[in-house]
């Protein structure tokens, strides 16, 4: 069994500030080894399910958190940004069996982690089909386009039940609970045990019910916090300015979607 996981750090348990996942900072040394634990749960988990392969994007900042040494033998860790549209999820292509995320975090404008975004910080939000969409509701569908099933996420409670609401199959763990500009959470031991048993069952189970479901149609609207931005991402085939600070796309390709976060995200 061949598996793709998609790393990020503003969902691991108990992190709460910006500096925090911030390699510069004295803090992100702390974060960055609970990210490592979590990962390190989720490969105990997947290799107990008859994992043989396992493949990790990490997918933060600059995509350069995990140490290899501490990982288990069976993984690969593809560091750094390729520059393709795929972006978090550079590596996955149709032969994988499953899609694991780990350290995810709730959507822009969401109360449900001090660090909700998606993508970066320059905007307000993505909506997708009206909805605004989270960085996992982005790769998830990447997923789909190749026909892999997500079995597992773990994340901050409130993107746990948004996932629930994309598809009730995939498992979840709640590394901790948002209270607007702060968290809760449990011992990071129990997280972690949570996060081995989840991938565990996760994959033990028959996964063609977890492919999420991907529209026909992507009626995408970015808004961006600087109305320049948006002026100037406007000019981007296929976009069009919409009020002062918005910037709309329409497809029916996923991946043409894709090449338009690329470049003006």
């Amino acid at each position: 069994m061949k598996i793709f996981m998609s790393i990020d750090i503003e969902g691991v348990n108990g992190i709460c500030h910006w500096e925090e996942t911030e390699t510069s900072s004295p803090r992100y040394q702390e974060f960055q080894e609970e990210l490592q634990r979590e990962v390190n749960a989720a490969c105990r988990g997947a290799l107990r399910a008859g994992a043989t392969e396992i493949v990790i994007k990490d997918a933060h900042d600059s995509a350069r958190n995990l140490t290899i040494m501490d990982l288990p033998e069976e993984v690969k860790l593809h560091r750094g940004w390729e520059g393709s549209p795929c972006s978090m999820m550079a590596g996955l292509d149709s032969s994988f069996d499953a899609v694991i995320f780990i350290g995810y975090h709730s959507p822009s404008r969401s109360n449900g982690n001090p660090l909700s975004h998606t993508m970066n910080t320059n905007i307000h939000h993505v909506k997708i089909n009206n909805v605004i969409a989270s960085e996992f509701t982005i790769n998830a569908y990447y997923a789909s386009m190749l026909k892999v099933p997500v079995a597992f996420l773990s994340g901050d409670a409130n993107l746990t039940n948004l996932v629930k609401e994309i598809n009730s199959n995939i498992e979840t763990v709640a590394s901790k609970e948002g209270h607007y500009n702060a968290v809760i959470s449990k011992h990071p031991n129990i997280t972690c045990k949570e996060i081995e048993e989840g991938v565990y069952h996760s994959l033990s189970k028959n996964l063609s019910q977890n492919i999420v479901f991907l529209p026909k149609n992507f009626d995408v609207e970015i808004q961006y916090k600087r109305h320049t931005d948006a002026y100037r991402n406007s000019f981007f085939p296929g976009c069009k300015l919409l009020g002062s600070d918005r910037v709309t796309y329409q497809t029916t390709n996923y991946n043409d979607a894709l090449v338009v976060f690329k470049f003006i995200l």
